[in-house]
């Protein structure tokens, strides 16, 4: 029992445990029980389900104000809604994703969950690696923090070139190496197919693997964003990592409700590049102009919401009557 109460990267591992056990948890029922066949989810059921995900990561953060402190507790509301924030941005690729490999509805459920446990694991191993070398190199928060600020400027001026996801340079390099079938097989990644050269019976992938493995190279690439930007708020990578994990696994219930609309969602973009260059430049500000205290965690969280609170109405207001290209 003395093992529970030891700690484990700043925190007891009966947290860590805790945690763990509630991912996994909720994991199990999302496949297991709501998800047993596979059909296409509705934009009520959507819903609900997102509702019940954003209540048990709030309800989560409510815990860690308990038995963490306030400081904490504000902490893992700004990276979650910041975390939150960003997945929406994620949704509009993930659709372009699916749209590109004809992936149908029904299928795609079971992509984005299977998506969503690699993400766990990857994320991991970013935040343990990304905490690490904080704890060596304390001045990587400096960089960390630039590196927001030039993302968050860079967001504001978005390319108009679009995304290349048949392009993609794994998906090339996997066309050539691996045999992909032209058509789906339900919800399988691989399949046994008689090998054209061979005549026999060859394990083949089909195009819902490849589905899956650039939108996970999709997620790392939105990672290299939101990892940086929770580190910018707490280097306590128990709040990195849970914040960052609760916000990602409603992303697939999410997802359908979104996904139709996410055009409406146009100016957010703007609203997160705003977040990201407040949260970087913060670190400067408490260092450079508070003389090294710490920038008020209310203030983080209040701004935070405000940002995303604001870019989501005003896409909604701006887009109402059309496209929202109609009214820039």
């Amino acid at each position: 029992m003395e093992f529970l109460f030891s700690d484990w990267l700043g925190t007891p591992v009966w947290f860590w445990a805790a945690f763990i056990g509630l991912v996994v948890a909720l994991t199990a029922f999302d496949l297991g029980i709501l998800h047993k066949e596979n059909k296409e989810m509705g934009i009520g059921e959507s819903l609900k389900l997102s509702a019940l995900y954003i209540g048990i990561a709030l309800a989560f953060g409510a815990w860690i104000w308990a038995e963490k402190g306030g400081e904490a507790g504000l902490q893992y509301y700004t990276g979650f809604f910041i975390e939150k924030a960003l997945s929406i941005d994620n949704i509009f690729v993930i659709s372009l994703i699916f749209a590109t490999f004809a992936i149908p509805a029904r299928y795609q459920y079971r992509a984005l969950l299977w998506g969503i446990v690699a993400v766990i694991v990857l994320r991991g191993i970013m935040i343990a690696g990304g905490a690490a070398l904080v704890t060596e190199y304390e001045w990587l928060l400096y960089v960390f923090a630039a590196f927001l600020v030039f993302t968050g400027v860079k967001m504001l001026f978005p390319s108009d070139k679009p995304m290349d996801v048949a392009g993609n340079p794994v998906v090339r390099w996997l066309s050539r190496h691996i045999p992909i079938t032209p058509d789906l097989h339900g919800e399988k990644f691989f399949v046994r197919t008689i090998d054209k050269k061979s005549g026999k019976l060859a394990l083949a992938a089909t195009p819902l693997f490849l589905a899956l493995v650039v939108i996970n190279l999709a997620d790392l690439v939105f990672a290299v964003d939101s990892v940086p930007a929770i580190f910018a708020i707490t280097t306590d990578t128990f709040i990195v990592y849970t914040s960052n994990i609760m916000a990602i696994l409603g992303l697939r219930a999410l997802y359908f409700a979104l996904a139709a609309m996410v055009h409406r969602f146009h100016y957010l973009k703007y609203a997160l590049a705003l977040v990201l260059v407040f949260i970087g430049s913060k670190i400067f500000v408490a260092d450079f102009l508070l003389g090294g205290a710490k920038f008020p965690p209310l203030i983080s969280l209040g701004v935070t919401v405000a940002l995303i609170a604001g870019g989501v109405l005003w896409s909604l207001v701006k887009t109402k009557d059309g496209d929202a290209s109609a009214s820039t």
